[in-house]
């Protein structure tokens, strides 16, 4: 359901994607006295819930989770990857590379609550207010919010963002693409219209939205030259957020500073967050850099993607004396898959049979025990780690729907429990190559002088896997052996951010490693990922490039679920066929956030459920820890 903002935003990731439908038809001002009679008969919200009733109530003080009287004090100082050369959120993996933290400097109309499922509350706007069929939504504005210039946020920045966003970045234009009029409808009250009823989750995807200043991008700069929302920039930006951007090296290093006269400091949602007066973000290219960074105190704060780090790079004084804490937090609010995905527009991949023949030659069984520490396990569904994720036979609910496509879908789809092969034996190792030769074999390939051809053209078998992290070549090049012994030749191609980015845009890969994130609640987003018109969208997340009917369907009927249990049930149904079509080859997940920290902090106990960590959000500065743990570098 969510945009992942902040993964978005540091990553260059595409968003999620939708079909685009309509346009966005600007500002409309219609009559006052109609839009008080309309305000009138508005039964209004303080927020929105998709399922279910919202925990907390009308004139809520703060959040549960928080600590109402954290100190406003002290730094975080985190990590980023790679580089930066752009401070404009609108074209966000577009063009440039984002500043990581850039979001901190805004502020959107609704926020999610950490301690519950897919509810948001207000934050600039005030009020909600839609009808039962989810046809449209209107919110009004907090008569308080202002920008950092002490201007107004106004209905006008919210529809030039929306216009903004939607003209300017084709996955925006996607995941709004079902708002297809914005219009103020009061002095305070924007409405946005929909294409369609019954599309619970729009009144949400709105709410996400970030408000830009209008007047400050119609504006001109020191130097006297007009502002394009439209353009990569590295003036630091107007926003209307908790901070504001303080200085930077570009590329190297970012900062962000508390507004100590914030206008929403004191509203409920905002309440014991933001307790920090500094974030600093360092940039690093390379892993083993980074954690040399941490290690000598230029770090407070990292999360450790790595087995093996985890494993073996934890080991100095500071660990050993307790000033540096490492600490796993129980991933609750999310899920997902990471894989090898192919790219099915070639057609080498076309046929099911050659995709799920890669799958019987990863030997993850020995990847986990020499490379990852026995730490992972294996995944085996697109949701995995959530109760979405399929099991067992379908039944019920689920059975219902699929057999609405059963003419659509692979037949195993109700007969046969997925799974991934396992390669825990040399026997088992040595069966499933002979059978990943043989879906070969049926798919029209055959070995000739050991080298796997097309049995038609003589063609060989030759792949590229395509990755832009050094620190994966370790890591996808003991899959090469394997493959090799079926008669295919792999290459491993690392390339750096830009020309990973254009190469996804442009389809120009052979098979990537490809995650895609999952909320609690999947919605509108299952459209960028695994949509036929997303297919032919560039620079979608429909890596894999699938065209499939039942895909299509079941995604429709994911989306259009009137309660709890019928989108669970789609859910898994889709989750199957996804599955049973052998889209990409499964890696690996662990479940938990490794992270380690300078213990210099302190947190509410306990966190919030589906927060990860909650670093720094609802973090603050401890002094007393902060003496313990020396001085910083």
């Amino acid at each position: 359901m969510r945009l992942n903002r902040r993964a978005l935003l540091q990553n260059g990731a595409a968003v999620f994607a939708a079909p685009a439908v309509g346009g966005l038809h600007g500002l409309v001002r219609p009559p006052v006295a109609q839009a008080q009679g309309a305000a009138q008969t508005r039964a209004w919200k303080h927020g929105l819930s998709l399922f279910g009733d919202l925990k907390y109530p009308d004139g809520f003080k703060q959040f549960d989770y928080v600590n109402a009287n954290a100190p406003k004090a002290g730094a975080a100082r985190m990590m980023a990857f790679g580089t930066f050369d752009n401070f404009n959120m609108v074209v966000a993996g577009v063009k440039g590379s984002l500043a990581a933290g850039i979001d901190l400097v805004y502020d959107t109309l609704m926020v999610a609550a950490l301690d519950e499922v897919s509810t948001e509350y207000g934050l600039l706007a005030e009020a909600v207010s839609h009808p039962e069929d989810h046809s449209s939504v209107t919110y009004r504005l907090r008569a308080n919010a202002r920008w950092h210039d002490g201007k107004p946020v106004t209905v006008e920045d919210v529809i030039f963002s929306l216009d903004a966003f939607k003209k300017n970045h084709p996955q925006w234009s996607a995941y709004y693409s079902h708002v297809t009029k914005a219009e103020k409808t009061g002095e305070r009250e924007v409405t946005f219209t929909f294409d369609g009823a019954g599309n619970r989750e729009l009144p949400q995807i709105v709410g996400q939205l970030t408000v830009l200043p209008k007047h400050w991008w119609e504006g001109t700069d020191k130097a006297g030259n007009k502002r394009d929302v439209a353009a990569t920039t590295l003036e630091p930006p107007m926003g209307c957020g908790a901070y504001r951007l303080k200085e930077f090296v570009p590329g190297r290093t970012i900062v962000f500073e508390r507004v100590a006269d914030y206008w929403g400091k004191d509203i409920p949602v905002n309440v014991g967050r933001d307790n920090f007066n500094e974030q600093r973000f360092e940039y690093f290219r390379d892993a083993t850099v980074a954690i040399e960074a941490f290690k000598a105190d230029a770090i407070d704060w990292r999360t450790e993607n790595s087995a093996k780090n985890w494993a073996t790079a934890y080991d100095f004084p500071a660990v050993k004396d307790k000033r540096v804490v490492l600490e796993e937090f129980a991933i609750n609010s999310s899920g997902g898959l990471q894989s090898f995905a192919f790219n099915i527009r070639r057609a080498k991949f076309a046929d099911p049979r050659v995709r799920r023949a890669f799958n019987f030659a990863l030997n993850f069984e020995e990847l986990n025990k020499q490379i990852f520490f026995g730490q992972y396990k294996r995944v085996k569904s697109y949701f995995e780690g959530l109760e979405l994720a399929s099991s067992g036979l379908p039944e019920g609910a689920e059975l219902a729907i699929l057999e609405t496509v059963r003419d659509k879908v692979p037949p195993e789809v109700f007969t046969t429990v997925y799974t991934n092969p396992v390669n825990d034996s040399s026997d088992a190792v040595r069966n499933n190559l002979r059978e990943a030769t043989r879906l070969m074999r049926e798919a029209g390939y055959e070995v000739r002088d050991r080298r796997l051809v097309n049995a038609r053209t003589g063609e060989p078998f030759n792949i590229e896997v395509l990755i832009d992290r050094p620190e994966w070549e370790r890591i996808v090049l003991p899959y090469k052996p394997s493959l090799e012994r079926l008669g295919i030749q792999m290459t491993l191609r690392i390339v750096d951010d830009a020309q990973y980015e254009n190469r996804l845009r442009q389809w120009d890969y052979d098979i990537v490693v490809a995650t895609w994130g999952q909320s609690l609640s999947p919605g509108n987003e299952q459209r960028g990922y695994w949509s036929s018109k997303a297919a032919d969208q560039p620079g979608s997340r429909n890596l894999v490039g699938i065209k499939n009917s039942a895909v299509d369907a079941l995604i429709e009927r994911l989306i259009f679920a009137t309660n709890r249990a019928d989108l669970v049930a789609a859910t898994r149904a889709l989750d199957r066929v996804l599955l049973w079509n052998f889209y990409v080859v499964p890696q690996w997940t662990y479940g938990k956030v490794r992270s380690a920290r300078w213990d210099r902090f302190g947190r509410p106990d306990p966190l919030p459920k589906y927060g990860f960590s909650g670093f720094p959000t609802v973090w603050w500065w401890d002094a007393g820890k902060a003496a313990k743990a020396g001085s910083r570098s």
